[in-house]
């Protein structure tokens, strides 16, 4: 078994192991009355448990990762990297259908860039905040988003041009590769969001 999802495992058996102790502690310090602890397994504890679960675990830190991990597995899945390395190992030649490829999808990056720029840091930008700051602002509160898309459309474009990506089955296989691979990732993040709530519902 891959040493990842070993670890990944571990982590996320503590978590309901840690879990499960919470409940168990929050139950035994409320019935000492201990002031400022609810218990979990009390009715208040047990509405909030099934009630807010949706509301704890729709982080924008869970929308954040899936959308790192589509565009890490995006990058992957388009051959960007072969390019590279093919560029030091003289058995894998840097042939010129790669150089296109590579120059039209930083073309499209660049693009995207002064995009970007045009809405943040022109006078009175549309992403900047009400008094025309940067952070906060909409820009710092979608930068992953606007990072992760710029990273998709580079390597999407480079897929395309490069054969790697030749149909639109081709494109959803590379949005969705990353995701499946990092899919133990997204549980354990659940499993930590759920346990950060548990905590701060008991002891606040």
């Amino acid at each position: 078994m891959n040493r990842r999802i070993q670890v990944l495992g571990t982590l996320c058996f503590s978590l309901i192991i840690a879990e499960v102790l919470l409940v168990i502690i929050s139950w035994l310090l409320s019935a000492t009355m201990m002031e400022g602890v609810r218990s979990l397994l009390s009715s208040e504890g047990i509405r909030w448990f099934f009630g807010s679960f949706t509301a704890i675990v729709a982080s924008p830190l869970l929308v954040w990762l899936i959308l790192v991990l589509s565009a890490l597995g995006c990058l992957q899945k388009s051959g960007v990297a072969t390019v590279f390395s093919s560029r030091r190992e003289k058995t894998n030649p840097y042939n010129y259908r790669a150089r296109l490829a590579l120059g039209v999808a930083i073309v499209f990056l660049l693009i995207y860039v002064v995009i970007i720029a045009l809405l943040t840091l022109s006078p009175h930008a549309i992403l900047l905040s009400a008094t025309g700051d940067l952070f906060p602002s909409a820009f710092s509160r979608s930068l992953i988003p606007i990072i992760a898309f710029g990273v998709v459309l580079f390597s999407i474009a480079f897929g395309m041009m490069s054969g790697r990506l030749k149909t639109h089955a081709d494109i959803l296989q590379a949005l969705s590769f990353g995701i499946a691979k990092g899919a133990p990732l997204l549980v354990l993040l659940l499993l930590l969001l759920q346990f950060y709530a548990s905590l701060r519902f008991v002891f606040t």
